[in-house]
């Protein structure tokens, strides 16, 4: 056998050895991914949580409710909206809660906000506050991390929610319970839709 069979010879075997190791764990572990926290549910950061006995891994990913401290946060003329709109699509399932203003429970300014402050970016805590900061964006433009504006309950803007790009956004709707995804152009949202601002990039 020459030098070069030789050695493509243990490459092959490694790997082998390397992919049937990476096969083992995962399946010894029975751990069924649970991208987003789920009502009635463990929360995400629960379903993914290593056991007790197991070594931290130092190359983990803080969860985005929880940002590095080590890293200064960034300001909205670095922000990237697609980061901050994966930040809220991560709490998905978190119920509804009147006043909440974290992953416990969120009404929907609460949401806004907290998602927003995971960012280093303040935002007032009423509606009608946040109806008032950044620049205002027409329809046509929306982008993802746009703030959209409802007019549900009283005249003016009443609800807020999330841009995700396209049709779709992100929120806390005390109807149905849950932060969840809808459309834009749904028959109920389309009429009460009031107005976007746009805090980032």
């Amino acid at each position: 056998m020459d030098m070069a069979t030789f050695g493509s010879t243990r490459l092959a075997i490694g790997a082998l050895a390397l992919a049937a190791a990476c096969s083992g764990a995962c399946a010894s572990s029975g751990a069924v991914p649970h991208p987003f926290p789920m009502p009635g549910g463990a929360p995400a950061e629960a379903a993914h949580r290593a056991p007790v006995s197991a070594a931290p891994d130092p190359d983990a990913v803080p969860a985005p409710s929880r940002p590095d401290p080590s890293r200064p946060a960034p300001t909205a003329a670095g922000l990237d909206g697609y980061a901050l709109a994966g930040t809220a699509l991560a709490l998905r399932g978190v119920p509804y809660r009147n006043g909440g203003t974290d992953p416990n429970g969120f009404d929907c300014s609460g949401f806004t906000q907290y998602v927003f402050s995971q960012y280093g970016l303040s935002l007032p805590r009423e509606v009608r506050e946040q109806y008032r900061v950044g620049k205002s964006v027409r329809p046509e433009e929306l982008a993802p991390g746009d703030i959209l504006f409802f007019t549900t309950t009283d005249p003016g803007p009443s609800h807020v929610a999330i841009a995700l790009g396209g049709d779709q956004f992100v929120h806390a709707p005390s109807s149905t319970g849950v932060v969840r995804v809808e459309h834009l152009s749904s028959s109920y949202w389309s009429p009460r839709y009031l107005g976007a601002r746009r805090l980032v990039n």
